[in-house]
């Protein structure tokens, strides 16, 4: 018997530690793209420390072994799964896995070919290493948090996205899949260290460069991608808000012809960073006159770089969304389809979320036993 699933990934088998955060989320995207993900959950109840139940999206489309890992037998029982699978995923404090009896080198003693993904949010070593932490505190110290605010203002961030997310899962994904490519190649294993720190701060590259080029500037609201009053979010007189990006001259123009504000000279120092409050005042007082639709229906579409500020359900609903079905719908609960897309080897739909050791036998049979 198989997992029966359908990707890119269909036959790559990951065995993943139960947690929370960028762990689960990236052992969920290997399962959209056809992985056969077994979540090793805890036999104990309570032991995680969230329980989303049926809504825990981050647990689909994988299988689910329940193990009691205070004993001999069920880390035996997770060293074996660990013999027949391709990757592993643990989250947990550097040192935590040794102590169980379940570290690296236990396991790539049991099969030098996997690929051992250890998520944190500091990094295997280093002074914070063992510190408490979350999302919002990983971008703080990386930088990635800098420009995620107004002059002024306190810097604020989606929750979990930039660093969880991004910098986290992301990384560890493409750490796995890079780390079982060369397995494949040369039959050795290998320990890859995600760190949401290092992650996050890779992901500052481009500003990096911009910041090298004098470009980005350490003073907020300074910079092209954080002060001008053509990148930048306005309120509607609805209290709805929209989005404009023309960040190149050409755009910048349709922007303005379409504002009617093409022969308005106040608007040809677009690159001053001197005029950018006033203009940001001036397009704020424009923008607040009509509401989100209206302005949806002037500039959504063109190349005046636009788009409103949809709520998630919002956004499921839009036409271009539903057009490529980015989201959907079952039983009433909205969840993200699986992405990126494949011409040749499409993923199926995502498969249900398991209840703790629904599958431990069957896995134990596939796996294990044949």
């Amino acid at each position: 018997m198989t997992s029966g699933k359908q990707g890119p990934l269909a036959g790559l088998r990951v065995l993943e530690m139960a947690g929370i955060g960028p762990g689960p989320f990236c052992g969920m995207l290997l399962a959209d793209l056809g992985a056969d993900v077994v979540v090793v959950d805890r036999l104990q109840a309570g032991a995680q420390s969230i329980d989303l139940g049926r809504h825990a999206f981050a647990r689909r489309g994988k299988r689910s072994v329940a193990v009691d890992l205070k004993t001999p037998g069920g880390v035996e029982t997770v060293l074996r799964l660990a013999q027949h699978c391709d990757a592993l995923i643990e989250g947990m404090r550097p040192g935590v896995m040794d102590r169980l009896g379940l570290g690296p080198d236990v396991c790539l003693a049991r099969n030098p070919r996997l690929v051992f993904g250890r998520m944190t949010g500091w990094g295997q070593d280093g002074p914070l290493s063992q510190a408490a932490g979350h999302d919002i505190n990983y971008i703080a110290l990386s930088g990635a948090l800098w420009y995620a605010g107004q002059p002024g203002e306190a810097p604020m961030a989606p929750p979990s996205l930039v660093g969880d997310i991004g910098g986290g899962a992301m990384y560890l994904a493409v750490g796995l899949l890079a780390g079982v490519m060369n397995a494949r190649a040369t039959g050795r294993g290998q320990v890859v260290d995600a760190a949401i720190v290092d992650g996050s701060a890779h992901m500052m590259s481009m500003l990096l460069g911009l910041q090298a080029s004098g470009r980005m500037h350490a003073e907020r609201g300074k910079s092209l991608l954080d002060g001008p009053h053509w990148y930048n979010t306005y309120r509607c007189a609805d209290g709805g808000h929209i989005s404009v990006g023309a960040l190149e001259p050409r755009f910048y123009r349709e922007l303005r012809e379409r504002l009617g504000l093409a022969e308005d000279p106040a608007y040809d120092e677009a690159y001053d960073p001197a005029n950018w409050p006033a203009l940001r005042e001036r397009l704020a007082e424009l923008f607040a006159t009509r509401n989100r639709d209206a302005w949806c229906a002037s500039l959504e579409g063109t190349d005046a770089c636009f788009a409103p500020v949809l709520s998630p359900d919002e956004a499921a609903a839009h036409p271009h969304m539903r057009a490529r079905g980015v989201y959907f719908d079952t039983d009433g609960v909205l969840q993200a389809s699986p992405a990126p897309r494949f011409s040749a080897t499409p993923a199926g739909a995502p498969g249900p979320i398991p209840a703790r050791g629904e599958h431990s036998a069957t896995v134990l049979d596939e796996w294990i036993r044949n």
